[in-house]
């Protein structure tokens, strides 16, 4: 994948011919997620969500309409990872430099701005951490002095 992100449920999308953009939204498949330590909001996305997969479905004012309201639906996704299937939907993720084709736009014209990931530390991050790396980042903090729940606030 060469450091390429997966693209995930509330990925941010824009049209090159649309004025505002919307979050993707994730509709063919509820079982895979990345990045989401508690598996509740950050579905992969493939290129099997198609047709009107965006939160509002619309890129506000399309040029190619006269500036009419944009409908998005997304009739094809290319630049995904192909050597990865998920078994729900038969698709392969979407990667952070995958393009939609709209209809009424042109091909590729629906590309991301931010893919959706955000760093989330969790509990295994912080049982994996090597504690001197700790001791030098935190000076006097030491995490043994606390529950898990305390950790996942102060963090």
């Amino acid at each position: 994948m060469s450091e390429k992100h997966l693209v995930c449920q509330g990925a941010t999308y824009q049209c090159q011919f649309g004025t505002a953009p919307d979050k993707l939204k994730v509709l063919t498949q509820t079982k895979r997620y990345t990045n989401d330590g508690k598996g509740a909001e950050k579905l992969i996305a493939t290129h099997m969500d198609i047709g009107k997969t965006f939160e509002k479905n619309t890129f506000g004012s399309c040029s190619k309409m006269n500036n009419n309201p944009c409908q998005v639906v997304v009739s094809e996704w290319k630049a995904f990872y192909e050597n990865v299937k998920i078994s729900e939907n038969n698709g392969n993720p979407l990667l952070e430099d995958s393009k939609a084709t709209c209809p009424v736009g042109a091909p590729d014209c629906i590309s991301i701005i931010f893919h959706g990931q955000t760093a989330e530390i969790s509990q295994q991050n912080i049982d994996n951490a090597d504690k001197q790396v700790i001791a030098q980042m935190l000076p006097g903090f030491n995490f043994d002095d606390f529950d898990e729940e305390e950790v996942e606030h102060i963090l």
